[in-house]
C-alpha cells in the first residue's frame, strides 16, 4: 500500500501506517534501486535511520528492496541526516537513503535520498522514482548486498570539529526534544570547548516534552526558558532528524533563522568578500538591503523554498552558503560540503561567536536594522487541493497588483511568483504565500522593516485573499 502523494517535492513522506506500509516500503526500496540501475549509477547505497520507535523496521523493509534490486546497501545505523550526507562523502558512496520524517510529528515517516553529492532528490528524481514505484516498473537484480559500517557517526563528529576549541568561555543550552540529535549535540559541544546546558537531551522517541522542530514557537520558548534559568549566552536547537538549527540569544530572544542567517552572511562576507548568498522566498529582505553585506560586495540570490532546491541552487550558481527560514542552512566549501547540517550550523555559529569576543548574540542581533516578521504560519490545505489553491490565490495577487490595488495601505511593488506569490511593497515590506512540499498546509509569512503594526496589516489583507478558498482551513500558529 502506497498513497501517491507521499512522493513530495523532494522528499517522500506518508503517514505510517495508515498511508504506507512495509510492503509499500520494500517497493519504494526496488524502485529506488531500479532509479539507480537507469540513471548508471553504480550500485552502493549509504543507509541511515533516525530515532523513531517504527523507524527501524521502516529500514530494513527499504533494504530489503534496495538488495532485491541488486544494491550493495552499507547501514551506517541510528544517525541523523547530515550523517547520512556526511556518510556518501566519507564511504564515497553513490547513493545515500535516510529514513526520516523529520520534524514531522510522530506517526510519520519518509525517506530522504539522493545520488548527485551533496544533492537530494528534487521534483524531477521523484516524479520519475513515482512513477518507477506506483507503475510497478522495480526490476529485481542479483548482486544484492548488505553491510553494516561502523564508526561513521565518530568519523562524522571528528569532521564537525576538525582542530577548532573555543578562545572564550561559552555557556550553550543544547535543545533537542528529545529526537535523534540529542545522540549528537551535548557530545559535539563538549569537544569544541563549550559548556553544555542539557535540554531535553535523552533519546525519547515518545518526544514527552514537544515535537522537536526549532521553527515552531513551542520549542523556541521552551529554549527561551532555559536560557533564563541558567544564564546561558545562546540556545541552539536541533529538528527530530538534525538537519536544522534554531537560535536564541542570551536575553531569550527567538531569532528566526533567516535573520541568523543575515548575521552569519555579515561575518562570513568579512572573511569572504564579493560572496553569493542564497535566501528562499520566505526569509527577511535584508539579505538584499542590509547596508554591511552591500559594503562588503554580497549578491544575494532568493530561490525556492526546500532543501533540495536550495541546495541545487549553492551548487548550480557556486554560492558560498544558502539559508532558508525554516533553519536549514547549506554551507558550502571551504566551511561545509554544501548539503544542510544542523550541527555544522552550531560549530559555525560557535565560531562566529568566537571571532567577536566582545560580542553577545544579542549584540549581533541589535546590530541589524531593524525589521517585524512573523513566524512561518500553515493553514491546512490537503495535499490533493493545494497547489490548485494556490494557483488560484497567486492569480488574486497579481491580478491586485495589475489593477493597483494596495495591500496594507501601500502600493505592491512586484510580485515574485519563483515559489508561491512573495507581494512586495514599495518600501520593501512583503507578505508571501506557498504551497508546504511536505505537509498538507499553504505556509504564510509577512515582514516589515517599518513596524509590527504593518506586518499584521499586510498578513490581515494577504490572508482575506487566502480565505476567499473554501478549501483553506485553520492556521497551526498566528500572530
Amino acid at each position: 500500500m502506497i498513497t501517491p502523494t507521499g512522493f513530495r517535492e523532494y522528499d517522500a513522506r506518508w503517514k505510517y501506517p495508515d498511508d504506507i506500509n512495509l510492503p509499500g516500503i520494500t517497493a519504494l526500496g526496488l524502485g529506488l534501486g531500479t532509479q539507480m540501475h537507469r540513471r548508471g549509477i553504480e550500485p552502493v547505497i549509504a543507509v541511515g535511520n533516525d530515532y523513531r520507535d517504527y523507524s527501524l523496521s521502516i529500514k530494513n523493509a527499504l533494504m530489503l528492496g534496495l538488495m532485491q534490486a541488486g544494491i550493495h546497501v552499507k547501514d551506517i545505523g541510528p544517525a541523523v541526516s547530515p550523517m547520512a550526507y556526511f556518510a556518501q562523502f566519507h564511504l564515497n558512496a553513490p547513493a545515500v537513503a535516510m529514513v526520516t520524517a523529520s520534524h514531522n510529528p510522530n506517526g510519520w515517516t519518509g525517506v530522504k535520498m539522493g545520488f548527485e553529492r551533496p544533492l537530494t532528490h528534487g521534483p524531477d528524481e521523484m516524479a520519475e522514482l513515482r512513477d518507477i514505484v506506483l507503475n510497478g516498473e522495480g526490476m529485481p537484480r542479483d548482486g544484492g548486498k548488505y553491510e553494516f559500517v561502523d564508526g561513521v557517526r565518530e568519523a562524522y563528529l571528528d569532521d564537525l570539529v576538525g582542530d577548532f576549541k573555543m578562545t572564550r568561555k561559552l555557556k550553550v543550552v543544547c535543545a533537542t526534544g528529545n529526537g535523534t540529535a540529542s545522540a549528537f549535540g551535548p557530545e559535539l559541544f563538549k569537544r569544541i570547548g563549550v559548556e553544555v546546558v542539557d535540554s531535553h537531551n535523552t533519546l525519547d522517541y515518545t518526544f514527552p516534552h514537544y515535537n522537536p522542530n526549532p521553527e515552531a514557537m513551542e520549542m523556541l520558548h521552551d529554549m527561551s526558558a532555559s536560557v533564563k534559568a541558567s544564564g546561558a549566552d545562546l540556545a541552539l536547537g536541533f529538528d527530530g532528524d538534525g538537519d536544522r538549527c534554531g537560535v536564541v540569544d542570551d536575553e531569550g530572544e527567538e531569532i528566526f533563522a533567516d535573520k541568523v542567517g543575515v548575521i552569519m552572511a555579515r561575518d562570513l562576507a568579512k572573511i569572504y568578500p564579493n560572496a553569493t548568498f542564497v535566501a528562499d522566498v520566505k526569509s527577511t529582505g535584508l539579505f538584499a538591503s542590509d547596508p554591511e553585506l552591500i559594503k562588503h560586495g554580497v549578491t544575494a540570490d532568493y530561490w525556492k523554498t526546500g532543501h533540495s532546491h536550495m541546495k541545487r541552487r549553492v551548487k548550480e550558481i557556486g554560492a558560498l552558503a544558502g539559508f532558508e527560514k525554516s533553519g536549514h542552512y547549506f554551507l558550502a566549501e571551504p566551511i561545509g560540503r554544501g548539503y544542510d547540517c544542523g550541527m555544522r550550523v552550531a560549530v559555525e555559529i560557535c565560531k562566529l561567536m568566537d571571532r567577536n569576543p566582545d560580542m553577545s548574540m544579542s549584540d549581533l542581533r541589535k546590530a541589524l536594522p531593524q525589521t517585524w516578521a512573523t513566524p512561518t504560519m500553515s493553514p491546512y490545505a490537503s495535499d490533493e487541493d493545494k497547489y490548485d489553491i494556490l494557483d488560484r490565490i497567486v492569480a488574486k495577487l497579481v491580478a491586485k497588483h495589475e489593477a493597483g490595488e494596495q495591500i496594507a495601505g501601500r502600493a505592491i511593488k512586484e510580485v515574485v511568483t519563483v515559489n508561491g506569490a512573495r507581494v512586495i511593497l514599495e518600501n520593501g515590506a512583503w507578505g508571501l504565500v506557498r504551497a508546504s512540499s511536505n505537509t498538507p498546509n499553504l505556509v504564510v509569512v509577512c515582514e516589515s522593516p517599518d513596524s509590527d503594526a504593518e506586518m499584521r496589516a499586510i498578513f490581515k489583507d494577504v490572508d482575506a485573499v487566502i480565505r476567499t478558498e473554501e478549501g483553506v482551513g485553520d492556521y497551526d500558529q498566528t500572530i
